[in-house]
């Protein structure tokens, strides 16, 4: 029985509607009419044109640049909807923006992850539908439900197409500390071994490769990490992997594609061969960069959409 919704309609915002219409397709409905733009003061407006009196509404709109517009708009989308009697408004946030503020790293730090789930959740919001957060225990900021999928599987199945029988003897690489428990998952699930590059970090976005933990000697290297920003902490471990520890070549991966300031740069003049991204955030220009490839993450969310409103379980799609 469905507890939530008589039908579900799918809205998106300005940040990513590309990946809205491909979700719609996957789970066979059409995309909402709704215009969201700004006033001649920037003040954003959204206008919606189809009634969504008790459904089940799902809101597309990753916070990444430019975040506040972006997560201005989906504020007053979710907003709109709940003042439009919606039946149950579920934020879908492929990329979540302030994710990396997470905690007090130094007195009078703010926790902005955490200001931004009080936000959508004053907004309106009933659930949150997200992907490979920062730290997972910022699903506990919010105190309505949220459903953080993993992008692991589609790497999985990328990288066991293109390696085949090669996995073996392939390494997975942490580029940090912290990631070491997300490449794990990823190394068992394609038999890899594991290495990690130590790092030490300077200040924001610079960091200095220390020393590489573990034999890649001649090794082909995949490095695995949640996201790229600048690009710095994934070039020089890629370049640490070569000249310290005697790799044989570098490829990457990584489920939120920021490359902001001089990323894309710092990728075409790196060693590293390939770089897989999700599409959780809009793509680059193909032009910018030859070495990029993105993989399509609307059929996990195409599916997650479909069981959260069936009120089935969503656990098969972290396996």
């Amino acid at each position: 029985m469905i507890a939530h919704g008589k039908d579900i309609k799918v809205f998106s915002g300005s940040a990513h509607p590309k990946l809205a219409e491909e979700i719609c397709t996957q789970i066979g409905t059409k995309l909402v009419e709704a215009e969201v733009g700004t006033f001649s003061d920037g003040e954003i407006y959204v206008s919606l044109y189809e009634t969504v009196r008790g459904s089940d509404v799902f809101v597309v709109q990753p916070t990444s640049s430019p975040v506040n517009s972006n997560l201005m708009e989906l504020l007053i989308m979710i907003d709109a909807l709940k003042r439009a009697s919606a039946g149950r408004i579920t934020a879908v946030m492929p990329y979540y923006g302030y994710a990396r503020q997470d905690r007090k790293a130094k007195a009078r730090d703010p926790i902005t992850a955490k200001l931004v789930a009080n936000m959508i959740t004053a907004a309106g919001a009933d659930r949150v539908l997200t992907m490979d957060l920062h730290a997972s225990q910022i699903q506990g900021f919010f105190d309505i439900p949220v459903d953080n999928l993993a992008g692991n599987p589609i790497f999985v199945d990328y990288y066991a197409k293109k390696f085949g029988a090669r996995c073996e003897d392939i390494i997975v690489v942490s580029p940090d500390v912290g990631s070491v428990a997300r490449a794990r998952t990823f190394a068992q699930k394609l038999h890899m071994n594991l290495a990690i590059v130590d790092k030490r970090r300077q200040k924001a976005n610079q960091c200095e490769v220390m020393n590489v933990i573990g034999d890649v000697s001649g090794k082909d290297c995949i490095i695995f990490d949640d996201m790229v920003d600048t690009g710095g902490s994934l070039c020089n471990a890629a370049q640490a992997l070569i000249e310290v520890g005697g790799a044989k070549s570098v490829h990457a991966c990584a489920s939120h594609g920021v490359l902001s300031g001089p990323a894309i740069e710092r990728i075409n003049n790196s060693v590293i061969q390939e770089l897989a991204l999700l599409d959780t955030i809009p793509a680059i220009d193909e032009g910018l960069s030859g070495k990029i490839k993105y993989l399509s993450v609307a059929p996990m969310f195409g599916d997650a959409i479909e069981r959260i409103y069936q009120e089935a379980s969503i656990s098969k799609l972290f396996r």
